[in-house]
């Protein structure tokens, strides 16, 4: 797209987004500028995806040589790099090997592949996987399915069957739902749901999950497509309650904007796929095992974990401090660089705001205004942030 282009001009693309009139033509850590030139400060980070900042010196000349060298070579052969990129995971998450793919769909579609070819190794005919109100995990006909969204799901029936959903946080309800059912062979759920408002699952309930999963035998499985990659602080939002999932799907923040999936298993599922039970034509092609690797590395470098933590708590309290408590808003909530701030209506209209005001972030079930914003974000940008949006909240909810 030229400079002189209008920036809502895409009349042959399906018009599947509704997008805002801009298109981005640079970017620069958590500054990007669209054709005209105008700045933004960048909150949405491609939606949890560009985890070391857009343009970042190492990652760009790492992706350069690699592209020189070797872009795709398929399945058919060993790919150093898959060896390479697995090993970092399984060493960073504690569990045993990993499938790679191309996005968190895909990476979500497999894990239920797992948990239904697990449930047919026991001799289970139709295998339950047990999901969550609010859920998100994709738009394939499966992962659409276990998504607890009824809007996503709206024109797209009949659904996949075989799911059981059940509410965030109650124990006691999961036991009601699944009791006397011998078919459950699966648990199912993001640490900290996304797309469904920024919820997190508290610390004892999966603590409590963990121990339910063991007892009756079910494959935990962790969707950590959006809170994993560093954003909570840790590796994988999970690890703050001290537990380990069966199965993890990974994605967004795994490859820095480079497409990229991938599914960790641990003991109990990492030898239920044999060959030709599950592939992909893209999935581990050098380019992305070169993003991840590269992506891991300057993280630790960089010391991106910690600063997410910390500049995740710095925003969190700016945030409370000049929203907090105002009528209308109802809770600031998340962790690390995965905030969002619920308001009591519906709050779409303040994306466009935003962005005419320089900041980008997102608006996610329909009252959450969600930020997740690169890892290498500083204190200074944060408060950037605070200063952009409350003056816009304030506005709103005044009107």
């Amino acid at each position: 797209m030229t400079a002189s282009a209008p920036a809502a001009a895409s009349p042959h693309v399906m018009t599947t987004y509704g997008r805002l009139p801009i298109a981005l033509e640079r970017g620069e850590g958590v500054r990007v500028w669209d054709v005209n030139g105008k700045q933004y400060l960048d909150a949405l980070g491609g939606i949890a995806v560009n985890t070391v900042g857009h343009n970042h010196p190492k990652l760009v000349p790492a992706l350069q040589d690699q592209v020189a060298k070797l872009i795709h070579s398929s399945n058919y052969y060993h790919v150093p790099l898959q060896e390479e990129l697995a090993k970092m995971l399984v060493e960073r998450s504690g569990l045993t090997n990993v499938f790679f793919c191309n996005s968190g769909l895909e990476a979500n579609e497999a894990a239920l592949k797992l948990a239904r070819k697990y449930g047919h190794d026991k001799g289970i005919d139709k295998p339950v996987v047990v999901v969550y109100e609010k859920a998100f995990h994709g738009r394939s006909i499966a992962t659409l399915s276990a998504t607890g969204n009824p809007k996503v799901q709206a024109g797209f029936g009949p659904l996949v069957e075989g799911f059981i959903r059940v509410p965030m946080n109650d124990i006691e309800a999961i036991k009601k739902a699944t009791e006397g059912n011998p078919n459950v062979v699966a648990v199912f759920f993001e640490t900290i749901q996304g797309e469904g408002g920024v919820n997190p699952m508290r610390i004892e309930y999966l603590q409590q999950l963990r121990e339910l999963c063991n007892e009756r035998d079910w494959l935990m499985m962790i969707d950590e497509v959006q809170c994993g990659m560093g954003r909570t602080g840790k590796w994988f939002a999970h690890q703050w309650a001290g537990i380990k999932p069966d199965v993890m799907p990974l994605a967004k923040g795994l490859g820095s904007g480079v497409p990229i999936g991938a599914v960790v298993a641990g003991p109990k599922a990492a030898g239920i796929f044999g060959v030709g039970n599950h592939g992909t034509t893209f999935g581990g092609n050098p380019l992305a095992m070169r993003a991840g690797v590269e992506t891991i590395r300057i993280m630790e470098e960089e010391g991106l974990l910690q600063n997410a933590a910390d500049v995740g708590a710095h925003l969190k309290a700016a945030l409370e401090r000049e929203l907090g408590g105002l009528p209308g808003v109802k809770e600031i909530r998340g962790q690390g660089l995965m905030i969002g701030v619920e308001l009591d209506r519906p709050c779409g209209v303040l994306v466009g705001r935003a962005a005419e005001a320089g900041l980008l972030l997102s608006v996610t079930a329909d009252s959450v205004i969600r930020m997740v914003p690169s890892l290498t974000l500083t204190r200074a940008e944060a408060d950037e942030i605070v200063a952009l949006l409350a003056p816009l909240v304030k506005a709103l909810l005044a009107e």
